[in-house]
């Protein structure tokens, strides 16, 4: 079921190569201080009174098509497992995918890539659609080949908690809206094989978190950390640093 996954990303993601595994000297980088919280029930809103210890971070738009759509997230840490909050202003719902594990990123979605150990080419994938559906792989970029694969026994302690609000329409393919916002708690026992785990005062990590719409019917591309082709270009994610 997984091989045309592989096949997508080794066919259509840029090869990182020896000298994507180098720092580039010209790449700038960002740092952003994670603070701590209670954990807290997620409903999809952010409304919850833990995300006011975290600010705003706008993704910026990296393909000249398609509407200017404003997009940004919120990251937290608790004892327990991180929390991301994506907000995005939208026209219409462009995703048709009904299930979860299918190929989300072919429609609207917002990503998060967590790198907990930038000397080891292991990282996270998590996409969300605006239908409330998710798509988690574990990927690898070995010898300039990507390659990802669904976490084996996809349950309790690994599996993610997900909700999706949506604004000024219903929730269904095609659908008219003005907004949606994607709620994501991540728990620790889905990131156990990363090293650096848990997070504590002081850890860093690499990470990107990310956007594709399809409302002009082409991908259009948002990220923290900008990149040039795929958003598997883990030389340039940017930090996270555990408050």
């Amino acid at each position: 079921m997984w091989k045309p996954f592989i096949s997508f990303f080794a066919a259509m993601l840029v090869t990182l190569s020896g000298i994507a595994r180098e720092r580039d000297p010209l790449i700038s980088d960002t740092i952003l201080v994670v603070r701590s919280c209670r954990d807290f029930r997620i409903t999809g809103k952010g409304r919850n009174a833990q995300w006011k210890k975290a600010a705003w971070i706008d993704l910026q738009k990296l393909d000249p098509g398609g509407a200017s759509y404003n997009s940004r997230f919120k990251i937290l840490y608790s004892a327990t497992g991180l929390y991301v909050l994506f907000y995005g202003d939208d026209a219409r719902i462009s995703s048709s995918f009904k299930k979860d594990f299918e190929k989300l990123f072919l429609g609207d979605v917002f990503e998060v890539f967590f790198h907990p150990d930038s000397s080891i080419p292991r990282y996270i994938e998590y996409e969300i659609s605006p239908l409330d559906k998710e798509l988690v792989l574990y990927m690898s970029s070995e010898d300039g080949r990507i390659a990802g694969q669904v976490p084996q026994l996809y349950e309790d302690p690994k599996k993610v908690q997900h909700a999706v609000h949506v604004s000024g329409g219903k929730m269904k393919p095609g659908a008219p809206i003005r907004s949606w916002t994607a709620e994501v708690f991540f728990p620790y026992g889905l990131l156990s094989a990363f090293q650096n785990m848990p997070p504590i005062k002081g850890v860093r990590w690499k990470a990107n978190f990310c956007r594709l719409d399809y409302d002009s019917d082409a991908m259009v591309k948002w990220a923290w950390a900008p990149v040039q082709k795929s958003f598997h270009e883990l030389h340039r994610y940017y930090t996270l640093v555990f408050d």
